[in-house]
């Protein structure tokens, strides 16, 4: 009866071995795809940082006066005086699209119910 309990119960003690290994394995898989993609970032933030380096580069103030004199004919760029501002009431805004509120005033002016 004894050998028979211990071949019974070796069954399942073999079952849970192999389960584990099965997730050891997915465990190593899923840390080696974690480490991937986390060289994956750390080299797209390294050229982002060039990136941001090259747009620092090229938006120097007195490299973009240089552009500006040297395509001055072309571009027709004028420099910016105080008279290039206009006072708010000087906007131009565009009227208020039509609605029904005009209607809506005029007939409670009238005392009739409006829908």
């Amino acid at each position: 009866m004894r050998p028979f309990l211990s071949s019974v119960l070796a069954v399942p003690v073999l079952g849970l071995a192999l389960w584990a290994y099965a997730q050891d394995n997915h465990t190593q898989l899923a840390l080696r795809e974690q480490k991937g993609l986390e060289r994956a970032i750390a080299a797209k933030r390294e050229a982002l940082a060039v990136l941001e380096a090259e747009w620092a580069y090229l938006n120097r103030p007195e490299r973009l006066g240089d552009l500006a004199r040297l395509n001055d004919a072309r571009l027709g760029l004028v420099p910016i005086t105080a008279e290039s501002f206009a006072r708010l009431d000087q906007v131009p805004y565009p009227p208020p699209p039509p609605s029904q509120s005009a209607e809506a005033m005029a007939a409670a002016e009238a005392g009739a119910d409006w829908p």
